[in-house]
């Protein structure tokens, strides 16, 4: 909306604020432009909605609402930047440091001694700001990093963030820009929270010449959104907002208060929402633009707070407008004040001081509200503890909160070892769960049909649900199958995407010639025989808190159903494995952050030390990432660490559909697409074979299903490190996103028959095995993907748990016995294997 909007429609708006209906972003833009009255009654409107949700959250003290805020130093690392935005005098190129006689860093030393002397004043929160990726645009930071030892700012800003909470105890808050999935996983054991300013969702401000973020690559709303929803991904309590008054219309602001409600309600980790105004300084391109004036400043607060709703907290920096003017944002819905220095000034805003606490705490008393100090993570996620707090930064939030997760009244920060939580591998919870058994129905033994927190660790259902979309296979017209299939005869690994997906569609008669080709092809690679391994799973823990939504295997500590195993466990069933025979042990297990940092090491040299000879099949790429977070390792060392302790390959899981779309949908937390490629590619090139599957039938089409196999293809291309296939079947019975009705009851028999044989199409002369999973498709099935171009039928197991638990109703461990009955009873000869297919 571009034109001043009537009166009438500011007023049909404002009834519908008042009478607390949803708004859309035609409404919320209207609304930006009232004035007078009408504003009076949309910042009354949005002070009853903070209201109520102070209400809810138990925030009153003596019949008051509480605010907040946060004691604070500020830490500027490094004023360098990559980043050029018109209205910034944060940033300083490597000469102005020089000439002022600075490092293009701050040194360790300083970096503390600031830390310590908010501590001594009682601070409580150490925001970390610098410049986004310095060394991506100027020389010198390079050259200052590599002089320390570091190959990055984030690795350095990781570092200092363990300094501070070791030597001074306060809590780090990071906010340095933009960061990959990758790196605020890598941060978050060492900050409690992080945060980035969304500013604007204006593509147009970012796009064009002379606007306020032309030119600044890291100002991309695409590429900062993305931030957002990993930070939530990651179960990141974080802090972001919107700043006003930067060129962008009513319009644009409404669409970006818009898009921080959809992200806030699809992960729950937005913590807080910033409104931030506006101020032109000197010396900048924006030098002679217009402050954004007071009554604007009201009234997006109020838009905000009214769009967001009463769970938000909306915070206003209290030094951005004069003091008296506090009233009014408060009046709007504000229910906190941010962060607030009695040391260091706001290096962001340099010409505004904060204002004491004393008189803040007069100017919130006299509007109605106690003010009281809470700690850079809000109460709700003090409370929660995990998945939102790292057990290794948790000791250190609680020696400085109260029971309902504020800041205890004058509490000093000491400073506390930054370690791995006690325990290591003692052996905990239900370890029944992961020893096979017979007489069990769908859902394998557990005790509820869900873990104890469905309702939240998955983020938002409804959410989840808009973002499945369509699910259905196109139509397949005869000619275009006919064409395909002479195609895919010609040239079988050197299909075209259009003919893939012709094929991986097909039915009835032609499926049927599908099959038959996959057939043919395998008899030309790999012979008639089919080959199986003696082995035994061993998922050393259930305990989870990534929020994978098809996941029924994940439990939270506390659940009645959750276990970890300890070492001498783990060993002493590869020990009784290797007796019955096995020569391969796969061990996978969740993701928990109470397991050691060399946990991963510790499980392979346990099993190695107790049998030498046994192959060690283990971790998925998930897992490995996971490690790397824990330990600090890059990928490659963590790898190489790995392969040392007797590693021999890795299972090629967690990869699910190696699309993004589906994979947010699939698995909230878990690792992206070019992670999961980074992962196994540098596996093959290490050393370390991996296999490859993928898990299908869910929420995805078979165009996922070619676009699955075209990655793995590329990979395979470059390294050859994939030893076999596995198509994996979605088993529906007990997932969390088929029991929220957004999933599919999997695939059927049409799906699973075209899986296995274009897999066997697509991947010819490049991935020799393609395995078919009994546990997941009963004898008869994994027979039919047999004749449809499969050569394997997988392992043993010996325990399967988490197919199990997800409702497998096909057993979770055969014997050798067993297995060749499944080859014999289709004519075909069965030989024993090893984890890499020597013959046995």
């Amino acid at each position: 909306m571009t034109e001043q909007p009537t009166p009438q429609q500011i007023r049909r708006a404002l009834a519908r604020a008042e009478r607390a209906a949803a708004l859309d972003v035609a409404e919320a833009t209207v609304l930006l432009a009232a004035r007078g009255e009408d504003l009076d009654r949309l910042t009354a409107a949005a002070g009853r909605v903070r209201d109520a949700g102070l209400v809810a959250a138990g925030r009153q003290a003596d019949g008051r609402g509480v605010v907040t805020y946060s004691p604070k130093v500020f830490i500027p690392v490094t004023k360098l930047c990559r980043d050029r935005c018109h209205y910034c005098t944060f940033v300083e190129s490597p000469g102005q440091l020089r000439r002022a006689g600075h490092e293009m860093f701050l040194s360790p030393d300083e970096i503390l001694e600031v830390a310590r002397q908010g501590a001594e004043l009682g601070c409580l929160e150490a925001l970390f700001t610098l410049g986004d990726r310095p060394e991506n645009r100027w020389p010198e930071a390079r050259e200052w990093l590599d002089s320390q030892g570091y190959d990055s700012t984030l690795a350095y800003v990781r570092a200092m963030a363990v300094r501070v909470l070791e030597e001074t105890g306060l809590l780090p808050h990071l906010n340095p820009g933009v960061m990959s999935w990758e790196e605020m996983n890598r941060l978050k054991p060492v900050s409690p929270s992080m945060g980035m300013m969304l500013e604007t969702t204006s593509r147009r401000l970012f796009e064009t010449k002379g606007e306020a973020h032309y030119g600044s690559p890291d100002k991309d709303p695409a590429v900062r959104l993305r931030v957002l929803e990993d930070a939530g991904r990651l179960s990141i309590p974080f802090t972001t907002g919107l700043l006003v008054g930067i060129g962008e219309t009513l319009q644009e602001r409404a669409e970006t208060i818009f898009a921080l409600r959809k992200v806030s309600t699809q992960f729950g980790a937005v913590q807080e929402v910033i409104v931030q105004n506006f101020r032109a300084k000197p010396d900048t391109a924006m030098r002679h633009a217009d402050d954004l004036g007071l009554d604007d400043y009201r009234a997006v607060i109020a838009v905000t707070r009214l769009v967001l709703g009463p769970k938000a907290r909306v915070q206003a920096p209290p030094n951005l407008v004069d003091l008296a003017e506090c009233r009014a944002l408060l009046a709007a819905g504000v229910d906190d004040w941010g962060g607030v220095s009695p040391l260091t000034p706001d290096h962001v805003n340099p010409e505004r001081p904060w204002p004491s606490l004393e008189r803040l705490r007069e100017i919130t008393a006299q509007c109605g509200f106690e003010l009281q100090a809470r700690l850079t993570v809000h109460p709700e996620y003090v409370r929660a503890g995990e998945p939102w707090l790292d057990p290794r930064v948790s000791a250190h939030v609680a020696a400085l909160a109260t029971e309902d997760g504020l800041a205890r009244p004058g509490a000093r920060p000491v400073g506390l070892p930054w370690q791995e939580p006690d325990g290591g591998f003692a052996s905990v919870g239900r370890t029944d769960l992961h020893v096979a058994v017979d007489a069990q129905g769908p859902g394998g033994g557990r005790s509820e049909d869900r873990r104890s927190d469905f309702a939240d660790v998955y983020g938002d259902w409804g959410s989840v649900k808009e973002a499945a979309g369509t699910t259905g296979a196109p139509a397949v017209l005869h000619a275009e199958g006919r064409e395909a299939m002479a195609a895919a005869e010609a040239d079988p690994g050197g299909l075209s995407d259009e003919h893939a997906y012709t094929l991986m569609s097909a039915e009835g008669a032609l499926l049927e010639q599908v099959t038959r080709l996959a057939d043919d092809l395998r008899r030309e690679a790999v012979g008639e025989t089919v080959t199986y391994v003696v082995n035994r799973n061993i998922n050393f823990t259930n305990v989870c808190y990534v929020g994978c939504r098809f996941c029924a295997f994940a439990q939270r500590r506390t659940d009645a159903d959750a276990y970890t195993l300890s070492l001498d466990e783990v060993a002493d069933r590869a020990a009784e494995a290797w007796d019955l025979g096995a020569t391969e042990v796969c061990m996978q297990g969740g993701i928990d952050p109470e397991l050691p940092a060399t946990a991963y090491f510790d499980l392979v040299a346990a099993v190695k030390r107790r049998i030498p000879d046994m192959h060690v099949h283990a971790f998925s790429p998930m897992e490995v990432v996971n490690g790397t977070a824990r330990t600090g390792l890059s990928i490659e060392d963590f790898l190489i660490k790995a392969r040392e302790a007797g590693l021999g390959s890795l299972p090629g899981t967690a990869a699910e559909i190696l699309d993004d779309e589906v994979r947010w949908v699939l698995t909230k937390g878990k690792l992206p697409t070019r992670t999961w490629i980074e992962v196994v590619s540098t596996a093959h090139r290490v050393g370390i074979p991996t296999t490859s599957t993928m898990m299908y039938g869910h929420v995805d089409n078979p165009r996922h299903w070619v676009n699955h196999l075209r990655v793995l293809t590329r990979i395979q291309d470059e390294t050859g490190g994939f030893t076999e296939f596995v198509p994996l079947p979605f088993v529906h019975t007990s997932s969390p996103i088929y029991l929220a009705g957004v999933a599919r009851p999997g695939p059927t028999m049409r799906d699973n028959l075209a899986v296995h044989a274009m897999a066997r199409i697509l991947l010819h002369g490049r991935i020799s095995n393609i395995q078919t999973s009994w546990v997941k498709l009963g004898t008869e099935g994994t027979q039919a993907m047999l004749n449809a171009g499969c050569n394997d039928v997988g392992g043993t197991l010996m325990e399967e748990t988490i197919s199990r638990m997800a409702g497998s109703e096909h057993g979770s461990a055969k014997t050798v016995a067993e297995l060749q009955e499944i080859g014999a009873g289709i004519g075909r000869p069965v030989r024993e294997r090893t984890t890499l297919y020597a013959s046995r």
